[in-house]
């Protein structure tokens, strides 16, 4: 017997057991990725003291994710997802192990900074794991509920990985001091295992049947729905735009040391405040769907996180800091929330997989590149006037969609 549909119950997605260990799944690897994220650029940034040295870590796992996501799409809808997620985190947690096994080198190098580009090298590999396990993992999702859960499911799974991105990078400098570098890698590794073994719980099922044609021509079909549904096209590519220029995670090493002067510890709370920010939100949305009046809630959380930003790139006090990046966060929360919603409400059974994969290589191309993007401009033009020209691009590329997209404020996907 399935667990009552009540739509004012903001715990009904978690009624399901499924995709209750698709959340603890979600949640490990997140938690253990960017732990090993933060610490591995405090590391290369202490050793060398380059922004671009960070900024390459993005670049690297970028690369190969968006070379490939497409095709870990088109076998995403044509084998078993569960198995692609098993042996993309497998071989996650093996290029983890490399990185335990290097940072000895790396204590003890005398040149440590030329190991840089071996640490680039495993992240390279570590984004070619992800190219295959985003697609599975984020279609996966829509078969462990029913659709009339999807928009609780969708707050579920967001409030999972946001809950991890707030204890990985805030937990990370803590790690770090008690257990060292070498110490902190090895506890990533054990928690992709649990990952690992989370997602061993969920069923096999047969994938749907996508119909004739080459691996060419459905990743084709894949591009033209997204093309032709225009709120998905915008939604996914206002998301890229804001993330790549207003962004400001990827630099962070460089206000904790050089501007505010809070360290390991200092930045791993600066981390977490962001997801802080989107886990509150994400509570109020577990109740109050954002859906009605989708589009406008979306406008007006990216015009927040703007403007928060800003708030961010002037502030020389840490509370205020803080307080900024806690609200980047909450906006932030919002549009992840519709834009996900969306794409489980409209994409075909049979297209999930490449549209997942799409929407992964717009996410990469705001995150990863974006990342490099910070890191390039925070060398160029310093680290406050890098954030103050990405808070304001995002405000001037939230206005031109928002000219070209105003058909889109009648829709409502409540329900």
């Amino acid at each position: 017997m399935k667990p009552p549909t009540t739509k004012q119950d903001p715990f009904l997605s978690l009624r399901y057991a499924e995709f209750r260990y698709y959340l603890f799944a979600n949640f490990f690897v997140t938690v253990g990725l960017l732990i090993q994220e933060v610490i591995i650029g405090y590391e290369l940034y202490r050793i060398t003291h380059d922004p671009l040295a960070i900024g390459m870590i993005g670049l690297a796992e970028a690369i190969p994710f968006i070379l490939l996501s497409l095709f870990g799409g088109h076998y995403s809808d044509k084998l078993s997802k569960k198995n692609i997620m098993l042996w993309s985190l497998a071989f996650t947690m093996l290029a983890s192990a490399v990185l335990f096994f290097l940072s000895f080198e790396l204590l003890k190098s005398d040149h440590p900074g030329d190991l840089k580009y071996v640490v680039w090298g495993v992240i390279f590999f570590i984004g070619t794991c992800k190219a295959f396990f985003f697609p599975a993992a984020t279609s996966i999702k829509a078969y462990l509920v029913p659709r009339e859960v999807y928009a609780n499911s969708s707050t579920w799974s967001s409030s999972s990985w946001q809950t991890g991105v707030i204890i990985g990078p805030g937990v990370s400098g803590f790690l770090y001091n008690i257990f060292g570098f070498s110490g902190t890698l090895l506890f990533v590794i054990v928690l992709i295992f649990l990952s690992m073994a989370a997602v061993m719980f969920i069923k096999n099922r047969a994938p749907d049947p996508a119909g004739e044609g080459t691996m060419l021509e459905k990743i084709k079909e894949g591009f033209g729905y997204v093309f032709k549904t225009k709120i998905i096209l915008y939604s996914i590519s206002l998301d890229m735009f804001s993330v790549m220029f207003g962004g400001v995670v990827a630099i962070l090493p460089v206000f904790s040391e050089d501007i505010l002067h809070v360290g390991a510890e200092g930045l791993g709370i600066m981390r977490a405040a962001p997801s802080i920010g989107a886990v509150l939100i994400l509570f109020v949305l577990s109740k109050y769907s954002p859906m009605k009046n989708a589009w406008r809630n979306l406008m007006l959380a990216v015009a927040g996180f703007g403007v928060a930003t800003l708030v961010f790139a002037v502030s020389e006090n840490f509370i205020l800091s803080i307080a900024a990046l806690f609200f980047t966060g909450a906006f932030d929360s919002i549009s992840v929330v519709i834009r996900s919603t969306l794409l489980q409400l409209l994409v075909p059974d049979n297209m999930r997989g490449r549209v997942n994969a799409i929407n992964g290589i717009f996410l990469s191309t705001s995150n990863e590149i974006g990342a490099f993007e910070s890191g390039l401009a925070a060398k160029l033009m310093g680290g406050v006037p890098s954030v103050v020209f990405g808070g304001a691009m995002t405000l001037l590329i939230l206005t031109y969609i928002f000219v070209k997209s105003r058909s889109l404020l009648k829709k409502d996907f409540s329900g």
